[in-house]
């Protein structure tokens, strides 16, 4: 027991995150190596029921226990913990929004530090060939293009003055595309067209599901304007996006860009651009190439307005946990991918793609401390 490597599945505790860094599935592949020990909190959001963590062979722990339990366990979850500042000692593999500047990236960053743990973020896992080994872009792409298109959908049925209600995670893909199909159908019957759909970031794992959405719900392949780095090489502003109807942002900010758009641009009586859907979700980024909103959505709420002063209403979807729309199918699909890396957790100091992690963790610890200086 002393060599196994103990992970402490926490629950979810951000508004509507129903997914899990850990499925049934893969809790049972990795006991079965014989290499882990795993505990799971009782999770009151989750899409897995605690039985079959326990039927995988997992031992329950009750909510929130992570706080306070052995130092020797890696903590395991998806989304940044909420904003407190006791310091983190163990070592945590999830998101944290903390490398590119964002909002608070300080106060995060320091909590590991002054706790002695690591943080192994799971945005910057890489593989040799510096390809991310487990990502929910995907089913970002394919969640935002539903509710851009949901949104669309509204916008043609309802009058100006509301706004679209909120939504609930899906029991399943075939569920989701149903009601879009629907309430597309309907809108479709009443304007006699479809939407010009424009997805920037096209060729990637998010631009790759929003298009299959699209696809599926019955767009036409003529309305959707599949953009990659050929033809945001030029720098934006792009009048192309204010001439389209939903705009789908997919790329992943590595460094400063452009902006896609302006309201240079979108305060125009010719405008068409209804629905902007940032699956990306760099709200608090200093260079978010769509920098016409500052709030992040949720599902409860799921559009913000652009402060516009022309031409029709227009909303943007900043929701940042976007998969959790189809929560049972985007954990299992990302589970999957993670787990070969997961396998090598107990030679986490020498394998590579742990080594990594932890090397750009130090690397911005001493960033932070020097930010001190």
């Amino acid at each position: 027991m002393a060599n196994k490597v103990i992970l402490h599945l926490r629950a979810e505790t951000k508004p509507r995150e129903a997914r899990a860094a850990l499925t049934p599935k893969t809790v049972k592949q990795l006991l079965d190596t014989g290499n882990f020990e795993i505990y799971v909190e009782e999770a009151p959001q989750s899409t897995f029921k605690t039985d079959e963590y326990r039927q995988a062979g997992a031992k329950i722990v009750p909510f929130e226990s992570w706080k306070t339990a052995p130092k020797n366990r890696i903590i395991i979850g998806l989304k940044e913990l909420p904003e407190e500042t006791f310091p983190l000692i163990h070592d945590h593999i999830q998101f944290a929004h903390c490398y590119k500047n964002q909002a608070g990236w300080k106060d995060v960053l320091s909590r590991f530090s002054y706790g002695g743990g690591i943080l192994y973020d799971l945005e910057f896992l890489e593989n040799d060939q510096g390809r991310r080994v487990a990502a929910f872009g995907y089913y970002a792409g394919f969640a935002g293009a539903a509710l851009g298109v949901l949104d669309w959908s509204f916008k043609q049925l309802n009058s100006e003055d509301k706004d679209l209600p909120g939504v609930t995670p899906y029991p399943n893909e075939d569920l989701l595309v149903a009601d879009v199909k629907k309430q597309l159908s309907k809108a479709y019957k009443k304007t006699g067209r479809y939407p010009t759909v424009l997805i920037i970031g096209a060729l990637g794992r998010c631009g790759s599901g929003a298009i299959d959405l699209c696809k599926k719900v019955g767009i036409p392949e003529s309305n959707l304007l599949k953009w990659d780095i050929n033809e945001t090489k030029r720098g934006g502003p792009f009048q192309e996006i204010a001439d389209s109807d939903i705009f789908v942002n997919c790329i992943y900010l590595s460094k400063p860009i452009p902006p896609f758009i302006n309201l240079d641009l979108l305060n125009k009586d010719s405008r068409k651009l209804r629905t902007i859907v940032d699956v990306s979700a760099d709200t608090t980024n200093p260079h978010n190439p769509v920098p016409v909103y500052t709030i992040a959505t949720q599902f409860d709420t799921p559009t913000v307005l652009v402060d516009t002063t022309k031409g029709p209403k227009l909303s943007v979807i900043s929701i940042d946990h976007l998969p959790s729309l189809l929560p049972r199918e985007s954990s299992e699909f990302f589970a999957r991918d993670l787990l070969p890396s997961l396998k090598e957790l107990p030679n986490r100091k020498t394998a590579p793609v742990w080594k990594k992690a932890e090397d750009l963790f130090d690397h911005h610890v001493k960033r932070l401390n020097q930010s001190k200086l």
